[in-house]
């Protein structure tokens, strides 16, 4: 290994170690903070099984699983995001933007209204399948005629969007009277029904969904090349991107199953960790995971902060600060064409 090599294994560490602590300490603040701030040391006491008392039920019960489904979120969107956007070869892709977050919220209702309570394992599975349906129907019109050009795909994501969402709406008008501010509340991204129990279902999702993205990272690298420079290289091009497709799906749908609609971190929190780990995608991806987590967990702690009558759904805020960079990469992505 060269000295120009070492450099930028150490400055990618340094830049890794950073983003963990920065993760951890949002973690640290969202559970300290609330109508009732615990001081880290009690966090602590409770942490190491120390304290019996009402601080530390709020910290063991409510906040801190709260806090931890929130980094699995962010997380997995932030590396559905990369995935998205390796595969298409397109910066404006996004699990939200291209339909495949509204697809999972079609399959993720019909399970909650259909199955039976007993069975919120099939939840995930069946937020996956609409996800990856959703996400077959926006490719397939994109490269109906022409190539496929960043435009087209995105308003063919928008179409197939606002077509589910009519479907969620009528879902939602169907819905038993007593489920329905829930399922509006839920439909707007939601980490306040967090659990220990959300967390243990939902874990095993993203880190065999993160693993196998990681795994294929070369692959996503080769794929920004092109498909036919990545076969020459030596690449099974359709298996890969078959692969990717159904993981980046995967980790979608299950995120919707347990939070709901939450967009844009997975187009935001991409472009924010190139700029700091580069394109290459083995180190892009465990950044943009750590961002992603530290992102969605402060989101969080402004929507149940920043109002006085009560808790805001974070799909908003994460849509308020996605919506303008959106803008932003639409309109500088149509200068360059």
């Amino acid at each position: 290994m060269n000295q120009t090599s070492q450099k930028s294994v150490v400055r990618f560490g340094v830049a890794l170690a950073g983003l963990a602590a920065a993760l951890c300490g949002m973690v640290a603040l969202s559970v300290a903070t609330g109508p009732m701030p615990i001081p880290l040391k009690d966090i602590a006491r409770a942490l190491l099984g120390g304290g019996d008392d009402a601080g530390s039920r709020v910290v063991l019960l409510l906040r801190l699983p709260r806090a931890l489904l929130g980094v699995l979120v962010g997380g997995a969107l932030a590396s559905s995001g990369v995935a998205f956007q390796a595969l298409l070869r397109n910066p404006l892709a996004d699990p939200y933007i291209l339909g495949v977050s509204g697809g999972a919220a079609v399959g993720a209702l019909t399970a909650s209204l259909f199955l039976s309570s007993d069975m919120p394992f099939a939840i995930p599975p069946c937020a996956f399948a609409g996800a990856a349906l959703s996400a077959l129907l926006v490719f397939m019109l994109a490269r109906r005629r022409e190539a496929t050009t960043p435009e087209r795909l995105i308003l063919m994501g928008v179409v197939v969007g606002a077509f589910l969402n009519a479907i969620i709406m009528l879902m939602v008008s169907l819905s038993p009277p007593g489920k329905i501010p829930g399922v509006l509340y839920w439909l707007m991204g939601d980490l306040g029904q967090g659990s220990m129990g959300r967390v243990a279902i939902l874990l095993p999702y993203v880190a065999v969904g993160s693993l196998v993205l990681f795994l294929l990272a070369k692959g996503l690298d080769l794929l920004l090349l092109g498909e036919a420079e990545a076969f020459h290289a030596g690449l099974d091009v359709e298996r890969v991107k078959t692969t990717v497709y159904l993981v980046a799906s995967l980790l979608a749908g299950s995120v919707v199953a347990i939070s709901g609609l939450i967009g844009f971190v997975g187009l935001i929190i991409p472009h924010a960790a190139r700029s700091i780990v580069g394109s290459g995608h083995r180190r892009l991806l465990p950044a943009a995971f750590l961002m992603g987590g530290a992102f969605l967990v402060f989101s969080d702690l402004i929507a149940r902060t920043v109002s006085p009558s009560g808790e805001l759904p974070v799909g908003a805020v994460t849509a308020l600060a996605g919506a303008p960079f959106f803008l932003f990469l639409l309109r500088r992505n149509g200068k360059r064409s």
